[in-house]
């Protein structure tokens, strides 16, 4: 891992490292094969986009800043995040990818980031 954890580092920040490297190591197996979908949450908004780590390249790329996302309550509501997984994944079904692995960056499989999958899922991308 490269980051460090230190003494005073908050207890979630250190399960949330562990689990980011455990994920890591699983991706690792099927690197260059299949694309990978990243999701990143911030407090106000998701991230999501399609990477290709042998090229080195984001092929497909979709966040709630975007124009579309105004008519939600809330840019990180469970709607916006659904709505972001099908927008991804027509961007990267338009790009010809099919397959992606799922790299949530150590995030629990749970709302927002479940939804962002299960959208993409509906987009017709393959985990």
């Amino acid at each position: 891992m490269s980051r460090k954890i230190h003494a005073h580092t908050s207890p979630r920040q250190v399960i949330r490292a562990h689990r980011k490297s455990r994920i890591k190591k699983k991706i690792a197996h099927c690197k260059g094969e299949t694309a990978r979908l990243v999701i990143y949450r911030s407090n106000r908004f998701l991230y999501a986009q399609v990477v290709d780590d042998l090229k080195g390249l984001t092929l497909a790329q979709a966040n709630t800043r975007e124009k579309g996302f105004e008519k939600y309550s809330s840019k990180k509501a469970m709607e916006a995040a659904k709505a972001l997984g099908v927008l991804v994944g027509q961007r990267a079904i338009g790009a010809k990818i099919e397959q992606i692995v799922f790299d949530r960056s150590g995030y629990d499989y749970h709302g927002r980031v479940k939804a962002v999958a299960d959208g993409a899922r509906e987009a017709g991308l393959r985990f």
